[in-house]
């Protein structure tokens, strides 16, 4: 599978390690074939340790997870909301500046993504995301 995937976006495999002291030395398919085989049995293998460990933990009365998932739910949101906030903060002066300069929502969408600012998403601007934004702060 993952020879697959390295044929099909013409990877290429570039060897590091003490025995090849030659740039022209370029891994065949099979080397590659073997490597992505092992790779692959690796990955299978993590999963059934990960799996069988996480099953004996159960076994043993072990609580899996979060033991208060609405504590770490409230902290994630407080950590949301001062990242948007910091954010509001940096780019409302922005969005103000060209509307003073008669910018409609969409061109403050063409000018900000122009300027390659991403959306607190780290998305593309569009005029509803313009407004939204703006009806958000008042």
């Amino acid at each position: 599978m993952a020879a697959k995937i390295i044929e099909r976006n013409n990877i290429s495999l570039i060897e590091v390690t003490p025995f090849c002291t030659y740039p022209e030395r370029r891994p065949s398919r099979l080397t590659i074939h073997i490597l992505a085989a092992v790779a692959e049995h690796e990955r299978e293998m993590i999963s059934k340790r990960t799996k069988d460990a996480l099953k004996a933990a159960k076994a043993r009365g072990t609580r899996l997870g979060n033991p208060t998932p609405f504590n770490a739910s409230l902290k994630a949101r407080a950590v949301w909301q001062a990242q948007s906030a910091r954010f509001r903060d940096t780019i409302i002066p922005l969005i103000k500046e060209l509307q003073a300069k008669g910018y409609s929502y969409n061109a403050i969408a063409r000018e900000l993504n122009r300027r390659s600012i991403p959306t607190a998403h780290g998305r593309e601007w569009h005029r509803v995301t313009v407004s939204n934004l703006l009806k958000a702060t008042g």
